[in-house]
C-alpha cells in the first residue's frame, strides 16, 4: 500500500487517481498520522468496454431521430426571457 500526504491529495489529485487505477489502495496521511485509505472502485476494462458500447448505442439512437425545427439559438433566447 502506498502512502501520500493530504497535501499531495489536494494538490495532485490526478497522481492519486493514477495510483488507484492500478488497483492498489492508497493511504492518506496528515503529519504522519493515517487519515483515510482510498480504494479503487473495482471497475475493469470489460466494464469500460460495456460502458462505451452503451454510450455508442445512445448516440446512435439520438442521431436516428429527426432534427428539431427549433434552433438552439431560439431556445437560448426564449430561456433568457
Amino acid at each position: 500500500m502506498k502512502s501520500i500526504t493530504l497535501r499531495t491529495l489536494v494538490r495532485e489529485p490526478l497522481k492519486v487517481k493514477r495510483m488507484t487505477r492500478t488497483g492498489q489502495p492508497v493511504r492518506v496521511t496528515d503529519s504522519g498520522q493515517p487519515l483515510w485509505i482510498l480504494q479503487p472502485a473495482g471497475g475493469t476494462d470489460a466494464d469500460e468496454g460495456e460502458r462505451r458500447c452503451a454510450i455508442e448505442k445512445m448516440f446512435n439512437e439520438v442521431l436516428r431521430e429527426r432534427p428539431s425545427r427549433i434552433s438552439a439559438a431560439r431556445l437560448l433566447e426564449e430561456s433568457r426571457r
